[in-house]
């Protein structure tokens, strides 16, 4: 094969083209800032956007939907026929309530003696039973209450139902969610402000003074976290401002030794000794040169805070220093559910529905801002 003679083609069946030089200088792909392309890779992650979208929602239903109806998150609401208070009715719906979801009936087991306690209409027998106890046969039997007929609502709706207090869930719930967002967002912006200047000027000008401030960092991170939420408890009132501190005294800690180590890989490139050399102040070298090469870290350690922020809340208010009554967050919700759990699920159910699709959101879209920020999964 190597040895054949190549044969020739006939020179009228090919054209000579000329090549454009000024082709090569054309720019094919459009260029893009940092900030427009990780916007693009953040929109092609489908599990970001859709915490994203999910996150947009909740907040915009916990500003909006407590005007939905007009009961307030801290008002006893009582029967218009026996003025007795509406307490853990279950979530009935309109519309929802003729498919028999959310139709406002709660099915339970109880003995004759409990039985005879009910009205004609007020409840239906799904099943009756047989049980020993002792030497003595008791009859038990499934019924479904009609909750709302019971309590002289018939014509009343609450979509999540009320609490053992008789409060609507409906809007203690989003009250909570608004809480519990609002105590993520102060908590982010106060670790972000604090640890920022802190990291910054423990990283830029290192040293002695690094290791004073560094030294106080440990010290401060080394006190348990429910002491120094117990001690402002005792010194403040019980309420939004005492967990807000509690939050954010060491919460900033994290960022600040972010910031820091950033700061301690940038100080010593070439663009900044050029900045020097030309009489730049400290302060706009790290404003203008050093912050821009590390905001997407920034960014992601804030996306990560405020979930936890909202974690942190939850777990004071099941151990019972959460927000005092009537205030509501969803913490307090599940706390207060809990306690009431296997006879009234409902009251608990919904905030803890809405405080885990939150934390998901939340945790999904960091990631995916996380990839979005790194240059180094950009071709993944």
């Amino acid at each position: 094969m190597l040895n054949q003679q190549i044969p020739d083609f006939p020179k009228e069946k090919f054209k000579l083209i000329e090549m454009d030089t000024t082709l090569n200088e054309r720019i094919e792909k459009e260029s893009l800032t940092f900030w427009q392309d990780a916007k693009v890779r953040l929109f092609k992650n489908p599990g970001a956007v859709t915490g994203m979208i999910i996150l947009l929602f909740l907040t915009f239903m916990s500003i909006v939907a407590p005007f939905f109806n007009p009961y307030s998150y801290k008002d006893q609401l009582r029967s218009p026929e026996t003025n007795q208070i509406l307490s853990k009715l279950p979530p009935r719906v309109p519309g929802l309530e003729n498919m028999g979801i959310f139709d406002g009936t709660i099915k339970k087991e109880i003995g004759e003696r409990g039985l005879s306690r009910y009205k004609d209409g007020e409840y239906k027998i799904l099943g009756e039973r047989m049980e020993t106890i002792g030497d003595t046969q008791v009859k038990k039997y499934m019924i479904k209450e009609y909750s709302y007929v019971k309590n002289g609502a018939k014509d009343i709706y609450f979509w999540f139902g009320t609490d053992e207090l008789g409060r609507d869930q409906w809007t203690r719930t989003w009250q909570g969610t608004r809480v519990s967002l609002l105590m993520g967002v102060i908590s982010a912006l106060v670790c972000m402000i604090v640890g920022i200047a802190y990291g910054s000027v423990a990283g830029y000008y290192g040293g002695r003074i690094d290791n004073i401030m560094m030294r106080f960092c440990e010290v401060i991170s080394g006190i348990p976290y429910l002491v120094v939420v117990i001690i402002f408890i005792l010194l403040l009132e019980p309420g939004l401002l005492s967990i807000l501190l509690a939050l954010t005294v060491t919460s900033w800690i994290g960022m600040a030794r972010v910031v820091r180590s950033q700061i301690l890989k940038l100080k010593n490139q070439e663009f900044v000794l050029a900045a020097k050399t030309l009489g730049t102040s400290d302060f706009k070298i790290i404003l203008k040169h050093m912050y821009p090469n590390i905001i997407g870290q920034i960014m992601i350690m804030i996306t990560f805070i405020v979930p936890s922020a909202i974690f942190y809340e939850a777990f004071l208010a099941f151990i019972g220093f959460g927000l005092p009554a009537p205030a509501a967050s969803l913490g307090v919700l599940i706390s207060d559910g809990q306690k009431i759990l296997i006879t009234y699920p409902h009251i608990m159910t919904m905030p803890a529905i809405v405080i885990s699709i939150l934390m998901l959101s939340l945790n999904i879209f960091a990631n995916g801002l996380r990839d979005a920020l790194d240059p180094r999964m950009k071709n993944n």
